[in-house]
């Protein structure tokens, strides 16, 4: 992915002003539309022309190396995005991990309970849990010699699925502070690739996609994914 230059985010921080504490309705225009949907922004991209290319597994190459490679960096650039955001993403900001009305994404621990946290503490458990998917060697081998777990696939899938869960928290919550960062055709670029990524290999159900299935069919609509 070296169409995107964003080592400014990590260093750069959005300053809070007073009028901040309700900035969950600034990522909406006044009449509820969410700002990402608006036509101006909704196909603002960093890329020129169709994605497939991008995507589609290069000859030689293994499935299961074409797909952990990607995972990685998708996961790191999403990480950058979050971080930039992530002091507006509070408990009080935001109580829920919410992608849009009436979409709030629980959380299921150890014992299978599913619960309600705040989007700033379940962003948190989903980023630490793939990275230690990523850095255990049993699942993402680095060294010769070492295979890819049977289940791989079924990791990945799992792993797209909690990814998208924090792009449609970003997307509805807090695209207004990447608009003042001017990353939004970062972001949508982003969003993008990933998408068309997932599209190729099947890795996210129609009901997961359900909460950005707007901005997704504008995208299919612009012949991005091809």
């Amino acid at each position: 992915m070296s169409f995107f230059n964003l080592s400014k985010f990590g260093k750069t921080k959005t300053k809070r002003s007073s009028g901040d504490h309700h900035h969950k309705h600034n990522a909406e225009t006044h009449d509820g539309t969410p700002l990402f949907l608006l036509p101006s922004l909704a196909t603002s991209s960093l890329l020129k022309g169709k994605i497939k290319p991008l995507v589609e597994l290069p000859k030689y190459v293994d499935l299961n190396e074409w797909l952990a490679s990607n995972i990685f960096d998708f996961f790191e650039y999403l990480n950058l995005f979050y971080g930039a955001i992530s002091d507006f993403c509070t408990p009080t900001e935001c109580p829920t991990m919410s992608a849009g009305p009436g979409v709030d994404y629980t959380w299921t621990d150890n014992s299978q309970r599913n619960a309600k946290l705040p989007a700033s503490q379940y962003t948190d458990y989903v980023m630490t849990w793939i990275q230690n998917q990523l850095d255990d060697e049993a699942v993402f081998p680095t060294k010769a010699g070492n295979a890819f777990p049977r289940d791989f696939a079924v990791i990945v899938r799992a792993i797209a699925k909690q990814m998208f869960r924090v792009f449609a928290h970003i997307f509805y919550s807090h695209y207004d502070k990447l608009l003042h960062l001017t990353a939004e055709r970062h972001f949508n670029s982003l969003f993008a690739h990933f998408m068309s990524f997932c599209k190729e290999f099947d890795l996210l159900d129609k009901k997961d996609v359900a909460p950005m299935g707007e901005l997704v069919q504008t995208l299919e609509a612009n012949g991005v994914f091809g």
